[in-house]
């Protein structure tokens, strides 16, 4: 039980991320790069912004009425929980995206287009760290591709990649039947290993050689996507995530101002998990179409 278990979350990992590196679409101005063998990728959440992407979209979005406060936090409380007791029991995990899903079925693709890009605006734009866009157009210059990996989705990963200047993004997949939404996943959320599986298949259509790209991220949960670049660094590390790149080796870059900022990383990685377990679902913006 506990293989079949493993074989399917193995399954849905790479389904996800073999959606999000074919629905990632490329700025016409970097499709020739000056080195097409290397590229940078970077995770979003407290990496490239300030906080949860996922938590400034729902705020947004319930406060627009597309979601009542209940359901919000009903579907945050069951992510939260697994994600802080260790419940991995696959029929609550289910039951879980089941009603995070519910809500954003029969809404329309162009509908969330135009809210993202509003949000973006009101609320994300100010959270950029500027260390770490520095880091993203040092790649740029160097003639490099720059993309986004998150598990926010696809749709407002892409906003802030194009609002950035950068190639492209990744992020999850919602499924869409003719421009609404179904209340499906194209595999699973893009989070740890379905990182992984993105790049990889990025890497494979776009040519590149891994042991030559980067990638950059504040959480140890993206070792997957981190291990399999010749350059990573951690931005704004999470505890683990930092002794484990001094162990390695590997570059550190902190934007934070003190310490408060790291304690409060730790509330904020609970929440934030919770929301992006139970939003990112409910709140992709990109799907895959069927029919």
């Amino acid at each position: 039980m506990v293989d079949r278990r493993r074989l399917d979350l193995q399954q849905r990992s790479a389904l996800a991320g073999e959606a999000a590196a074919a629905a990632a679409e490329v700025e016409t101005a970097l499709d020739t790069p000056a080195d097409p063998s290397r590229a940078a990728f970077f995770d979003v959440d407290n990496t490239v912004m300030q906080g949860a992407s996922i938590f400034h979209l729902a705020r947004g979005l319930h406060r627009r009425k597309f979601f009542t406060t209940r359901e919000i936090a009903g579907a945050a409380w069951k992510q939260a929980y697994f994600r802080v007791v260790g419940v991995e029991d696959p029929a609550h995990v289910a039951e879980a995206r089941s009603s995070a899903l519910a809500f954003i079925a029969g809404h329309t693709v162009a509908e969330l287009e135009e809210l993202g890009e509003e949000i973006f605006d009101e609320a994300m734009a100010h959270r950029i760290w500027p260390g770490t866009r520095a880091l993203a157009q040092m790649h740029l210059d160097q003639g490099q591709r720059v993309w986004l990996v998150t598990a926010a989705p696809i749709e407002i990963a892409s906003i802030i990649a194009r609002r950035l200047g950068l190639t492209g993004a990744m992020g999850t997949v919602a499924e869409h039947k003719d421009g609404v939404y179904t209340g499906a996943l194209v595999g699973d959320m893009l989070h740890g290993p379905a990182k992984a599986e993105a790049i990889k298949a990025l890497a494979a259509r776009e040519g590149l050689d891994l042991s030559l790209c980067s990638a950059y991220s504040d959480s140890y949960n993206d070792l997957p996507m981190l291990t399999m670049v010749g350059d990573p660094c951690a931005i704004n590390p999470d505890a683990r995530l930092r002794a484990h790149a001094r162990g390695q080796g590997w570059r550190i870059r902190d934007y934070r101002t003190g310490r408060k900022a790291a304690r409060a990383g730790l509330v904020v990685a609970a929440v934030a998990g919770g929301l992006t377990g139970a939003v990112a679902a409910g709140v992709s913006l990109r799907g895959h179409h069927r029919g």
